[in-house]
């Protein structure tokens, strides 16, 4: 049944599907496409994908294990840890609390969306971006609204979140990304790019309708500021699975408080079907009441990911696609139908 779906949704454009689904009948991995069309090589469940915002879930999960620890506070203000000329010219920094970048009610502009960075991704799509210089491209710019008054996501705040863990430890924040998160998980197959080496052979390609000419192009190069926080991470699906599972589902990652507290929704974004908690989601809201997740969305210029616990039914879903959908083209809406159709097979 979930082979037909994935199998129906590459016959309709989508490169390559991996996914793992746990529900009462067990554990399913399955694939469909090719991980790497040039070579024609198909895609299988133990290819590596890039999970973008994924990321995001892992440093929040750092963040309330760091606060466990009495490292620091969510309701620290960031500018505790950084420098007066680290967050100069970056508007709502100054009032910013690491609960507040968390759950992004900042209203701190985000880089991702700026077109500078973009221009400058395209012209050196390889570059590994440094915090500051990503920081660089949102000095100046207006706060999209006052602080606390609203909810909009900014890829930012992550960033300023993992600068924030540095300065409060010492230390490199991907080191104890691996320590307390990636390796006690047993995610063997889990990779914080730029800082980890990835394997040969085992990555699947990136693509991109980069000239909106329907036609996809490999842009598995393309670097939107990898290692800094908000993305970078690169997983197979049932390595996302565990995480998933040990974090909503078992419930062994973090204290239950903790917990509580990342669950813990703001406002809705305009035009949205997802609530925001602290480093994590509240998804699928269009669908019946009782059918939501928790987990995260991962969207980058060549792949898109979900790592989702659907609490009511006791399910997971972990899915890797290597199209990027955070930009229009004419398959974004066939990946959103694509969430659609899986999650409809789960639930009959």
């Amino acid at each position: 049944m979930f082979q037909a779906v994935l199998n129906d949704f590459v016959k309709r454009g989508l490169p390559g599907i991996s996914v793992a689904i746990r529900d009462h009948h067990g554990l399913w991995l399955g694939s469909a496409g090719r991980a790497d069309i040039t070579h024609q090589i198909d895609m299988q469940p133990c290819h590596i994908n890039k999970t973008a915002s994924i990321t995001k879930m892992l440093i929040g999960t750092l963040t309330f294990l760091l606060a466990e620890d009495g490292v620091l506070s969510l309701d620290d203000p960031i500018s505790k840890y950084l420098s007066s000329s680290t967050l100069k010219g970056i508007k709502n920094a100054d009032k910013a609390t690491i609960r507040a970048c968390l759950g992004h009610y900042t209203g701190i502009a985000d880089v991702i969306i700026d077109q500078d960075f973009y221009l400058h991704v395209l012209n050196q799509p390889d570059k590994f971006w440094e915090k500051e210089e990503l920081l660089d491209f949102v000095r100046g710019d207006d706060a999209v609204f006052s602080y606390g008054d609203s909810v909009r996501y900014s890829n930012t705040n992550t960033l300023l979140v993992a600068m924030v863990i540095e300065a409060a430890t010492g230390r490199p924040h991907d080191q104890l990304l691996r320590e307390r998160v990636i390796a006690p998980n047993h995610m063997d197959h889990t990779y914080y790019y730029w800082h980890d080496i990835l394997p040969p052979d085992v990555v699947a390609q990136g693509y991109f309708d980069l000239y909106n000419n329907q036609t996809i192009v490999n842009v598995t190069n393309y670097n939107t500021g990898s290692g800094n926080g908000y993305t970078g991470l690169y997983s197979n699906a049932l390595d996302l699975l565990k995480f998933v599972e040990a974090l909503f589902r078992t419930k062994t990652l973090l204290a239950p408080s903790s917990l509580t507290q990342m669950l813990t929704f703001g406002k809705r974004e305009v035009n949205s079907n997802r609530l925001l908690g602290l480093g994590c989601m509240k998804d699928f809201l269009e669908r019946p009441s009782d059918q939501f997740a928790y987990g995260h969305r991962g969207r980058d210029l060549g792949y898109s990911a979900d790592a989702f616990y659907f609490p009511n039914q006791d399910m997971t879903l972990c899915l890797l696609v290597n199209y990027g959908t955070d930009a229009k083209s004419s398959l974004q809406q066939v990946f959103f139908d694509f969430r659609s159709a899986i999650i409809d097979a789960m639930m009959k």
